[in-house]
């Protein structure tokens, strides 16, 4: 049955016959009845109810299903609507969201707010919509032996707590599972929506939260802070003087792609011990530990035989950087697996995904679904992206060869300046490319993400995911583009290790202070005294404006930045930390800092976000891999350039192109070495192993079983 003329939420062919077995029973005469009531009656007065009773729960949608009526209402999510937006059109957003599954609806619970005239909807969840939910999503939850096991709705009653949402689901899975329906609805024929002009009707195979969106009808939707659990989170993780992470807690709270984001950043700063120890040791013990303050700061050209003192140690570190990094990720697998069972994220569901709701085409029937729905030709992509979306990054890559030239045109004035005058102002005169330089590379990063992002809309990707890769892969081509170019150039073709030396430390050092100011105190500043006089609230509030405050929050930007942040971190300690040696030391006491502003950032700057589960970090690992094996040639490249190296290898008789050979040699030796490790060191536990592969062994068990029984239900 469909009522309001919307077709029920999206599934993958394995779940048709038990997530909603019932969704095409039903006559059709009773949906053409139903939807023309929906679309000739508006119901006249206001809801009953306040928001403020929701522990009671009158105002709420009711609920079809028996098992889901609860006295107590947990609201999850806000929709926050047009100013514009008169009260017919909001009963009819209402009913529709609360309208059951079968019927055409989003099977979720609505509450007005106020009245049928206010600008705010709060939404909820019954049991049976969000355990359906997890069965689609393919969470696993622990059965009733104490095993981790694929959920399945039909066996809901053999899992642990599945009577008890709260317990069962975190609250970051109930809020997406919110958000997950309600993107999910699509109109399945023509529709005027009551209060809107024909202009804005629904057409089609419309996606009816994205139609309603441009319609202005829906101004925002984003989930709710729970301030209980806000404090408490907040004083186990940045509050107190902890080292570790409550992490399961940040996985329930804010779901589990921002809980692996901290557990990789809390996983990679004490991974940086090792090096930074080694580093000190080396500056220490070569007699350096001055001189390497010195050539960072002033820029200092230093003598070829007092630099040769420190050269055996650079190539220890050169060496172990290639195995450290490695070793590492390695390592990281390992408890990304074992976070991604405890969390539930083992197995996730590997299904063929709903068109994305920016996805555009003529209608059509997909071959593989036999649904109608948007098409469009991968011919057309693909020549979006040959004409429009190459040229475009090569034109920003060009840009960052463009700053290049700058700086080096830069650099050459002003040490030619300092050559003249030799004084205090020439010498800090040294120092002004480089900075220069960053704040130019910073700002074209900056631009460039939005660039991309639109790019990206304009090839019209049909699913998240594939948008997703082709965004990050347009951003990870230019960020390593922008952020190494120059090192690679001094390292390969100047071949200056001085000038290499003290650039790496300009961009160590002023990259992390400007990172601070703007990620830390300046955020903080403003929340301190602009934004937060005007979120004060008091107890005797109405609860529906302690929601609305929550909207005055920016949005939260994501983890896209942060991961690029951590991303060259990783090319600078892994690619070029032989020649200095401090490299991992700044690092480490940058990220013991960084991990309490991001935690106080994510907790007290910005709304709560929309985070959907994942089972690691994604196309992220397989960067920072890259990133490793690339270390092996620019390591070996750079103590090629050791003149001590060079002078040992010419008294043993070899020739320049025998020294090359040797390098290449020893590259490939290394690489194999890497590759050896990392088949050394699986990326799962033998247990973690054993019961990816008894989920995956009883989810198929199950399925047999559910295509030959009816649902419970």
């Amino acid at each position: 049955m469909v009522i309001f003329g919307i077709e029920p939420h999206h599934q993958h062919p394995a779940s048709l016959t038990m997530s909603k077995a019932g969704a095409d029973e039903g006559g059709g005469g009773s949906s053409e009845k139903a939807l023309q009531q929906a679309e000739d009656e508006t119901p006249e007065g206001k809801f009953p109810g306040k928001l403020s009773a929701v522990i009671s729960g009158p105002g709420w949608t009711k609920v079809t299903c028996p098992c889901c009526a609860t006295e107590r209402v947990e609201p999850l999510v806000l929709v926050k609507l047009g100013a514009n937006v008169r009260p017919e059109t909001k009963r009819w957003l209402i009913k529709l969201i609360g309208a059951s599954q079968k019927d055409g609806g989003a099977g979720l619970l609505a509450h007005p707010g106020e009245d049928a005239s206010g600008n705010i909807v709060v939404v909820s969840a019954p049991r049976c919509t969000l355990l359906r939910a997890a069965e689609e999503l393919g969470l696993c939850k622990t059965y009733q032996s104490g095993d981790m096991e694929a959920f399945s709705y039909n066996d809901r009653d053999n899992f642990k707590d599945s009577d008890n949402t709260e317990v069962f689901l975190t609250l970051a899975e109930r809020q997406f599972m919110v958000k997950y329906e309600l993107d999910g609805l699509r109109a399945q024929r023509d529709l005027r929506i009551p209060g809107l002009t024909d202009g804005c009707a629904l057409q089609n195979r419309d996606n009816v939260w994205q139609k309603l969106g441009s319609a202005g009808v829906i101004v925002d939707t984003f989930p709710l802070h729970n301030p209980e659990q806000l404090k408490e989170l907040s004083e186990a993780w940045y509050s107190g003087n902890q080292l570790v992470q409550p992490l399961d807690s940040v996985n329930g709270y804010f779901g589990s792609s921002v809980a692996f984001y901290f557990s990789f950043l809390d996983f990679y700063t004490w991974s940086l011990l090792p090096p930074a120890i080694l580093g000190l040791s080396i500056t220490y013990f070569s007699g350096e530990a001055q001189k390497e303050v010195v050539d960072s700061v002033s820029g200092a050209q230093v003598e070829e035989e007092d630099e040769d003192h420190g050269h055996s140690g650079h190539m220890i570190q050169a060496v172990f950087s290639m195995l450290w990094s490695t070793v590492f990720m390695e390592m990281w697998k390992r408890r990304s697996s074992s976070l991604s069972y405890r969390w539930g994220t083992l197995h996730l569901a590997e299904r063929f995904a709903e068109p994305r709701p920016g996805f555009h085409g003529d209608l059509g029937v997909n071959p593989v679904t036999g649904r109608v729905e948007p098409l469009f030709p991968g011919w057309q992509r693909d020549l979006r992206m040959a004409l429009v979306s190459i040229p475009m990054v090569g034109l920003f890559l060009g840009l960052v060869i463009l700053g290049m030239l700058g700086f080096y045109w830069g650099e050459a004035q002003v040490q030619q300046l300092h050559t003249d005058w030799d004084s205090l102002v020439s010498q800090t005169l040294l120092y002004v490319p480089s900075v220069l330089h960053i704040v130019y590379t910073n700002m074209l990063a900056t631009v460039y993400k939005t660039v991309a992002r639109a790019l990206t809309e304009y090839e019209n990707h049909r699913e998240e995911s594939s948008f997703e890769k082709h965004l990050t892969a347009k951003v990870l081509v230019f960020t390593f583009f922008n952020y190494f170019a120059v090192l690679f150039h001094i390292a390969f073709f100047k071949q200056d290790v001085p000038l290499l030396r003290k650039r790496l430390a300009s961009l160590l050092i002023v990259t992390q202070l400007v990172n601070q100011v703007t990620e830390v105190a300046i955020p903080f500043l403003v929340d301190r005294f602009i934004s937060a006089p005007h979120r004060a609230e008091s107890e005797d509030d109405p609860q529906e404006d302690k929601f609305r405050k929550q909207s005055t929050l920016p949005v939260f930007p994501g983890l896209f930045a942060e991961y690029i942040e951590l991303l060259v971190q990783f090319g600078y300690l892994s690619l070029f930390s032989c020649v200095y040696p401090l490299t991992a030391v700044l690092l480490l006491v940058n990220n013991m800092t960084e991990i309490r502003s991001d935690a106080y950032k994510i907790c007290k700057l910005f709304r709560k976000p929309f985070t959907p589960p994942v089972a690691n970090m994604g196309v992220w690992q397989l960067a920072f891999e890259v990133l490793s094996f690339v270390s092996v040639v620019s390591n070996c490249w750079l103590l090629l350039l050791s003149p001590r190296l060079r002078g040992l290898c010419h008294e043993a008789g070899m020739s320049s192109t025998n020294i090359l050979l040797s390098a290449v040699l020893v590259e490939h030796f290394l690489i194999l070495v890497k590759v050896v490790l990392s088949v050394l060191i699986p990326d799962e536990p033998d247990w973690i192993r054993r019961k990816r592969e008894h989920i995956e062994f009883t989810s198929m068990e199950a399925l047999k079983l559910q295509k030959l029984q009816p649902d419970k239900s």
